[in-house]
């Protein structure tokens, strides 16, 4: 079978992924606004202790060995011709860009809150926008977090754990939180909030302002729609679940009623066999669960299956989110199955073995030291300890 041409539209913890299956055997090229992955994981980490998120989570792509065969355009996606298989896009200059394909891969993701939003970015800018995040929760004297997801759940314990004498409140509108993740889950995480002194407010619903867009850290006063008084903290830290699909530059015949990409059980675009999609983008289910469940190898097989006329596979979304929820701690990563039983990677064994072996080597096919890279990209090294 002759080499195909694979554009993969967004190179985020999905798109990347599926970058790397399909390079071996076909020429691939990856359209990203980042100038590495950003992954949208780990936000309480993220916040609490950005040298250590960076260090598993903003990585060059230059760094990945596996991308070593795919070409990468740092660019903002603009549009795409479906009949004449063609992808457009601007670059930082404003230079446009124009990609031909026999096979695109649409893994664009979605925005939410000021952790994961469409911009082209520099590593400069990536760098200042940890930083600040960091800064503004340092300087605070009280903070307020308000979802019911595992981005919130997350923040309130990671931020009570890095800064221990600062008042941590977290409110979110239904019984508990973590309602996506089996009920053992939260049982567990209530315990660990309740040692760090995080506040618990439940049925608290935010009333959102007029044209607030949820991304960034506020300080104003927060009113509730669920009748409560208003609350207020030095910062507040909305992760409300808020989520857009990153799908502008798509032609409206491929998107659900919420702008979502419409995709088969095999991910496949409706009537565009050609295009598939993955990721937080794509409608595979309510809670567009291929974005952590290696979707990528689904689409990847499915994209090969596909041009030699084999049998595609059908992706089967779990029922429960799984996984970990608070992120790596001092004392190790505590992850979660669908039925909510937890399991424990001690803390020798993160460094030693998840990392290196699993991760680095068994899920992304080797990554390089910033002094291996062969372009010895300058990633800064803003002074995240205050």
């Amino acid at each position: 079978m002759s080499r195909r041409r694979i554009v993969v539209a967004g190179l985020g913890d999905s798109g990347l992924l599926t970058a790397i299956r399909l390079a071996r055997y076909n020429d691939v090229v990856g359209i990203s606004v980042k100038p590495g992955l950003v992954s949208g994981q780990e936000l309480g980490v993220r916040l609490s202790r950005p040298e250590k998120w960076a260090q598993n989570y903003w990585i060059s792509f230059d760094r990945f060995r596996a991308l070593d065969r795919v070409r990468t355009a740092h660019a903002t996606l603009t549009g795409v011709n479906l009949s004449a298989r063609t992808i457009f896009a601007r670059h930082r200059d404003g230079s446009p860009l124009t990609e031909p394909y026999d096979t695109l891969i649409i893994s664009t993701g979605v925005s939410n809150g000021f952790w994961r939003q469409p911009n082209l970015q520099s590593s400069t800018d990536v760098a200042s926008d940890l930083y600040e995040a960091h800064q503004r929760l340092a300087s605070a004297g009280s903070v307020i977090v308000i979802g019911g997801g595992a981005a919130a759940v997350s923040s309130a314990a990671n931020v009570a754990m890095r800064w221990p004498g600062l008042t941590v409140d977290l409110y979110f509108p239904g019984e508990r939180p973590l309602t996506h993740h089996a009920p053992k889950v939260w049982d567990r995480i209530r315990k660990r909030l309740n040692k760090l002194g995080v506040g618990l407010h439940p049925r608290h619903r935010a009333l959102i302002p007029d044209g607030f867009a949820c991304d960034r850290i506020t300080d104003q006063p927060v009113a509730w729609c669920s009748g409560q008084p208003p609350a207020s903290a030095d910062a507040v830290i909305w992760a409300i679940g808020r989520v857009r699909p990153n799908t502008d530059w798509l032609p409206p015949a491929l998107l659900d009623e919420r702008g979502f990409v419409r995709v088969t059980p095999q991910l496949q675009v409706p009537d565009h066999p050609d295009v598939f999609a993955v990721g937080d983008v794509a409608a595979t289910d309510p809670l567009r669960t291929s974005a952590r469940n290696r979707a990528d190898r689904l689409v990847a097989h499915n994209v090969r299956a596909a041009a030699s006329g084999r049998p595609l596979r059908s992706y089967r979304p779990p029922q429960h989110r799984w996984g970990s929820v608070l992120g790596v701690q001092p004392d190790g990563l505590e992850v979660f199955t669908p039925a909510g039983q937890a399991f424990r990677f001690p803390a020798w064994s993160i460094e030693r073995v998840l990392q290196p072996w699993i991760v680095r080597r068994g899920i992304y096919h080797g990554i390089r030291t910033s002094q291996e890279s062969p372009h010895r990209a300058e990633t800064p090294n803003p002074p995240w300890k205050d």
